[in-house]
Order: structure tokens, then sequence, then C-alpha cells
């Protein structure tokens, strides 16, 4: 189940070269828990997701970002979630504390992105990330990545798409002052 969908849009964040290796992740909620990626494998290959409840234990299997994604689906009505680490988006965070993107799709479909802290696979992390998803769809953790949660992971990886163009714009028009 969603192994399809999972690799399908895997394939097109490493084509974007949005993630690298086995990094990032991504989820689907279902019922009373969510599919996330296994831990340690590459987005685009197919591989079964594993099930985690909303609360409880999480399978070992389960990706170590399974705090935010459960943070998430239990403090905001998105019900899809892709975590990825664009280089342009990671670096803005590094010296950014909010991202005003400048072009004009980022400033049409998401005018504010907020950038939080908190170190990868805590609950700080995902505290933070769930709280700036409350009013978004779309966060950036400090030196780490972005995570875009929305109704379909579809549309979640246009928002992951459209933080990395924006950042890349914001980049550019530096040295072209």
């Amino acid at each position: 189940m969603y192994s399809g969908e999972f690799e399908r849009i895997g394939k097109r964040l490493f084509a974007e070269h949005l993630v690298g290796g086995n990094f990032g992740n991504m989820s689907v909620k279902t019922g009373d828990g969510f599919f996330i990626k296994r831990t340690g494998t590459y987005l685009d290959i197919a591989t079964e997701p594993v099930f985690v409840p909303l609360s409880g234990d999480a399978p070992k299997e389960a990706s170590s970002e399974y705090r935010v994604h459960r943070e998430v689906y239990t403090k905001t009505n998105h019900t899809a979630i892709v975590h990825a680490h664009p280089p342009y988006a990671v670096a803005a965070s590094l010296v950014m504390d909010v991202i005003i993107p400048k072009d004009s799709e980022g400033e049409m479909l998401c005018p504010r992105i907020p950038v939080v802290t908190g170190a990868p696979g805590t609950q700080e992390i995902a505290g933070n990330v769930a709280r700036a998803l409350i009013t978004s769809k779309l966060v950036i953790a400090r030196g780490h990545g972005t995570f875009a949660a929305c109704a379909t992971l579809d549309e979640a990886y246009l928002y992951t798409s459209l933080a990395e163009h924006s950042c890349r714009v914001l980049a550019l028009k530096r040295n072209f002052l």
C-alpha cells in the first residue's frame, strides 16, 4: 500500500536534487495512523512503507523522523507529508529565521516560509515543525530540511519544490546586487 505513490514522488525528488542518498522521507495519514517510508531506504525505490499508530510505540523500521509526522498529524488537518533536504533551502535556513520568497510562485503560494529549530529525530523538532504547520503548508528545519504538509503527496511535493526554487532565486538575486 502506497509504495508506488511513494516511489513516484521519490523519483521526482531525486530528479530535482531535493534529496540525496537515502535522506528524506514521506508519509500518508490513514485512519488511526500513517504509512511512512522505512528508515534507511531510498525514496525512489519501491519499498513497502511502515504503519505507525498515532499513539503508542512506533515500529523500529519506521523513519527516524516518525515523531515529526505523528505530531503534525495529531496537531493539524494535513494528511500527507514530504520531508526533503533541498540544498538552497537548507542553506537559507542557516542565515534566515523566516524566508520571504521574491519569485511570483513563492509570493503567491507561500509568501512566508518559517524556519524552526530542533535536532533531527527529536520531540523538540517534532513540536516546532507541527506548530509551524498549523498555519502553513511548508516549514524548514534549520540546517536540516523542509517539511511540506498538505492534503496529498503531490501537493506536498509541489511545496517542497517551491521552497527550493524560491531559495535558489533569492541566492541568485544576491549575486546580481
